[in-house]
């Protein structure tokens, strides 16, 4: 009886065996991803550049670039795989939303293959193995010692890390607090928001060298159940490709490039970061933030004046059935985007609608923006139509005008009149709110000042430069604004 047990249970076994290597025979016949990829010439690198050594922005040859350890090990890949690397920044954890919706092909940015993670995107061999250490100010180190001396203290990690992750479970009575930036993270730690920040040592050691008032600390965390290693991620199912991508990373790991090649590069393009830190030195960076900054506010505004037009009408609309469903429909459009935060609505456009089209992250942006715009506009519109006079309709119909012409002629200048305030307080509003864009990788003045950051190290002074700029434009607009205003009230 015990023989048969066994038998049958090596029967089981044998044919689950089967049918599983079977199932990942077909998986990789049918998976095209590494086809895809050479087909188009091109392989979409996603990561979050403010992690030095690993991944930072430098200025080479007069313009800003992405460049570290990293962006080596995607460019080793996309070289053996015959492709070009196009590389795509975005805050972290947005990475693998990015991943899962195709809007990147990989992901590299000193990311650990946790449990967690591997449930979702498929990972690579690991091509790096790091560790733990805590920055803190110089100041302070004689407090603290490791991650036990924060008791009643804060410490800061990154967001969807490993580190957030580690900081929360292996610390008792500290608070962990977590930002999508390592540069917000240090510049909390220079304010005194925070004591410590959680990192990978090799990133710690990149800012401790590039900044005299910060120190590093053992973190003494327990990573024996922890995975510190790095590896690239790829979207779950990309068989083909990780099994192309594992070779290279293979060779990265005999040849032993990161050590030998790849981590002495990035130090060169930090030291030449902090050779000229001064704010006046990165111009092109700012002015290239306000470009983007004012295209969104200025697309976004035309668009949703348009839209907020539309949505107005409709909602007035009077009649039967059709005008009652069209009623509806706008009010609950209205209700819902003024009832969501505009943040979520960016990602939505951006990795929700990904799914379905790609669009580009400027063009999603612009898009979210109108959209949410349109809705403020709506009501900022349909209170100046009933600001007007009834008296004025009803004049204008006594002389034989139609509807359409006694609203285009006669209460929609005097509504665009009522409404100018509003319209301008929408357009400084917009100015300031495009800064949301920034964590889906647009170039506009909070993402570019995050870029001087990390290339300087200075946490401060890009921040002070951003304000006065947007007080600029604000300033300016307001003005223009207020010629146009003025001139409505003569007239």
């Amino acid at each position: 009886m015990k023989n048969k047990l066994i038998m049958a249970i090596a029967l089981v076994m044998a044919l689950v065996a089967g049918w599983t290597a079977t199932t990942t025979t077909a998986q990789a016949a049918t998976d095209d991803s590494l086809a895809q990829v050479q087909k188009s010439g091109k392989l979409v690198m996603g990561t979050s550049p403010d992690y030095p050594p690993y991944e930072f922005q430098a200025t080479v040859h007069g313009k800003s670039q992405v460049v570290g350890m990293d962006v080596a090990v995607g460019k080793k890949i996309a070289k053996d795989l015959g492709v070009k690397l196009v590389v795509k920044s975005m805050s972290f954890d947005s990475l693998l939303v990015a991943l899962q919706t195709g809007k990147v092909d990989m992901v590299i940015s000193g990311m650990n293959p946790t449990p967690a993670r591997r449930k979702n995107v498929d990972f690579t061999h690991t091509y790096y193995q790091g560790g733990y250490s805590i920055v803190i100010n110089k100041s302070d180190k004689g407090i603290y010692k490791d991650k036990d001396s924060f008791v009643g203290k804060t410490i800061g990690a990154q967001t969807g890390s490993t580190m957030y992750t580690e900081s929360k479970k292996q610390t008792s009575g500290t608070t962990v607090k977590g930002m999508t930036s390592v540069s917000d993270l240090i510049l909390g730690l220079q304010s005194h928001k925070l004591q410590g920040v959680a990192m990978e040592k090799p990133s710690a050691q990149a800012y401790v060298a590039n900044n005299k008032e910060l120190a590093m600390i053992p973190s003494n965390f327990d990573l024996s159940a922890s995975d510190t290693s790095a590896s690239v991620a790829f979207a779950k199912g990309s068989t083909s490709l990780v099994a192309a991508a594992n070779k290279s990373v293979d060779q990265i790991r005999k040849q032993n490039l990161v050590n030998k090649t790849y981590l002495p590069a990035a130090g060169k393009y930090l030291k030449t970061n902090t050779v000229n830190t001064s704010m006046l030195h990165y111009w092109k960076a700012f002015l290239k933030g306000i470009e983007y900054t004012l295209i969104i506010t200025v697309c976004s505004v035309f668009f949703g004046f348009i839209l907020g037009v539309l949505l107005s009408l409709a909602r007035m609309a009077q009649g039967g059935v059709f005008a009652t469903a069209l009623r509806w429909l706008a009010t609950a459009y209205v209700e819902f985007i003024r009832g969501t935060p505009m943040m979520v609505q960016v990602m939505f456009v951006y990795f929700g609608l990904g799914l379905i089209v790609n669009l580009p992250a400027l063009t999603s942006g612009i898009i979210a923006i109108s959209l949410n715009s349109g809705a403020y506009i709506a009501e900022y519109i349909r209170g100046g139509i009933n600001s007007v006079d009834k008296g004025q309709t009803e004049a204008a119909r006594s002389l034989g005008m139609t509807k359409g012409y006694t609203l285009r002629y006669v209460v929609l200048p005097q509504a665009l009149k009522n409404i100018w305030p509003s319209l301008g307080n929408e357009f400084i509003t917009l100015i300031k709110d495009s800064s949301i864009v920034s964590i889906i990788g647009v170039s506009e003045l909070i993402f570019q000042s995050n870029i001087v950051r990390s290339d300087t190290y200075r946490g401060v002074a890009p921040i002070a430069v951003i304000m006065v700029l947007y007080f600029i434009m604000t300033f300016t607009a307001s003005r223009i604004l207020n010629h146009f205003e003025r001139k409505m009230q003569h007239d």
